[in-house]
């Protein structure tokens, strides 16, 4: 009992803190350029929020405490991270940290308002039922002989105890979808980073160098290199509130795009699409075979899929109707537990029925506020974090020149067959030539024979049934990327 008093009384005091207008530190920001220092080591929340104004939407003390909080919750784990985390005194240290803890400062008004109603209740039964003294001796109330007829207000444990397992099945459900949006959103991010190195990577291997100068290859990757950046920092804008990131977004492209590129990206309705666009045009700048751009235009695709996903979590919450049932049960349910309690904590003067509320409303009401804070998870993803990174490995990838560790790298000709390297016999090429002349479509017989063509004729003999594809065919130095529909049928 005396612990949980303990306990209630630190709350209440720390959360009577946050009426005072603290600046914060400097030193409790995170720095957009060290992602990796994100742990929760250097962005933990600070005992006291500052109570400015940083949006339209910040009513009220402790919700501008709560989305303030939340830019304190982006955390990127290290390996010292999860050592922390996993240690043996967590319980205690997480205790320690009760009373300052963020979710449940942000519930104050709610846990307030049901020890008013359990300390109404105190007093009313005091008056006109029965009271203590301090040495424990039972008295009628004051107002009981004026008043014998108002009974005092109690009713059967029985009511909560039936009605909570629909309570808690509520919470599970609310919480477990929430946490569900959350884990799509990280899986979204996941993935933009995994196929941001992927085009990169794909786009300086790809690349032939042979066929440009040295500086337009440097050019061109690194030009792919920033669209790709840029995507990805477009949709966290995109993901996020204008009042928190329109102004960093603004200064980032101005720094490292062209100001008509970056100028054409803020202009535009919708600047994810605007910079993915930018990204396409830049690989098929590049030079290759059509189908190697093809290939790494998967990735962007990828990007569009995700950019959908994450505008369907931001715009569809989980349905109203069952988040304010959810909120109404819950809140009804704590109301008037006390008249349940009260029968069952025969304490003096059934003084423990109030530090009981407290600890329960702090618990029931805070899973509830876990699943909302999760159920828009953008804001509490370290998005900046995923994009410094992005930047900084396609920056780096697009460095790696071939050859440039010691490697030995081989070119070779894929423009035309060389009999004498792959050891193939005059009479075989005559073979596949005459394949080529029963199987391939005029055009192709009419010309030399390369080492594609036989390969998509032998292709063509092996299967019978292959007749609509696309084909690459060089003539020496040209490449023809698209073939008409009437030259694809044999």
């Amino acid at each position: 009992m005396t612990c949980l008093i303990i306990v209630a009384s630190q709350f209440f005091l720390a959360s009577v803190e946050a009426f005072a207008p603290i600046k914060l530190k400097h030193t409790n920001i995170i720095k957009h350029n060290d992602p990796l220092k994100m742990g929760p080591s250097s962005n933990k929340i600070p005992e006291v929020m500052p109570i400015g104004g940083t949006g339209p939407q910040a009513e009220g003390m402790f919700q501008k405490y709560g989305e303030e909080a939340r830019a304190y919750r982006r955390t990127v784990y290290t390996h010292e991270d999860w050592v922390r985390h996993r240690s043996s005194d967590r319980f205690a240290r997480n205790l320690k940290n009760f009373a300052v803890s963020g979710i449940y400062r942000t519930l104050f008004k709610e846990v307030m308002a049901v020890a008013t109603i359990g300390s109404f209740i105190i007093i009313w039964n005091m008056l006109f039922g029965e009271y203590q003294d301090f040495l424990s001796v039972v008295h009628p109330g004051v107002l009981h002989e004026l008043y014998p007829n108002i009974p005092i207000l109690s009713v059967p444990l029985a009511v909560f105890t039936i009605s909570s397992p629909s309570l808690g099945l509520l919470l599970v459900f609310r919480t477990n979808t929430s946490y569900k949006r959350w884990d799509e959103a990280r899986k979204n991010w996941g993935m933009n980073i995994n196929h941001t190195r992927d085009l990169v990577r794909l786009g300086s291997a790809y690349y032939d160098r042979e066929a440009v100068s040295p500086e337009r290859a440097k050019e061109d990757l690194d030009r792919l290199a920033l669209t790709t950046w840029t995507f990805v920092r477009a949709m966290k804008r995109h993901l996020s509130p204008a009042w928190e990131d329109e102004v960093p977004f603004r200064q980032e492209l101005l720094e490292k795009l062209p100001k008509e590129q970056a100028m054409a990206i803020f202009n535009a309705a919708h600047r994810p699409n605007r910079a993915l666009q930018d990204l396409s045009i830049a690989i098929e700048n590049l030079p290759m075979s059509f189908m190697r751009k093809n290939e790494i235009q998967k990735a962007a695709t990828i990007f569009e899929d995700n950019l959908g996903s994450s505008e369907r979590l931001l715009t569809s919450p989980i349905p109203l109707l069952y988040s304010r049932h959810t909120a109404r049960f819950l809140s009804a349910w704590l109301v008037f537990l006390p008249l349940g309690l009260w029968s069952q904590l025969s304490s003096w003067n059934h003084i423990m029925l109030l530090p009981v509320l407290v600890m329960l409303s702090i618990f029931l009401f805070g899973i509830e506020e876990l699943a909302t804070q999760l159920e828009e998870p953008f804001t509490i993803l370290p998005m900046q974090g995923f994009c410094d990174k992005i930047y900084n490995w396609v920056v780096e990838i697009v460095s790696f020149e071939p050859g440039d560790n010691g490697m030995p790298v081989y070119y070779y000709d894929n423009y035309s067959l060389n009999i004498d390297d792959h050891q193939m016999k005059k009479e075989e090429v005559d073979m596949d030539y005459n394949i080529l002349n029963v199987v391939a479509p005029s055009w192709v017989a009419a010309t030399k024979p390369t080492e594609m063509a036989m390969r998509w004729a032998m292709e063509e003999v092996d299967t019978k049934t292959k007749t609509d594809r696309d084909m690459v065919w060089f003539d020496g130095e040209s490449e023809m990327d698209t073939i008409s529909d009437t030259s694809r049928h044999v």
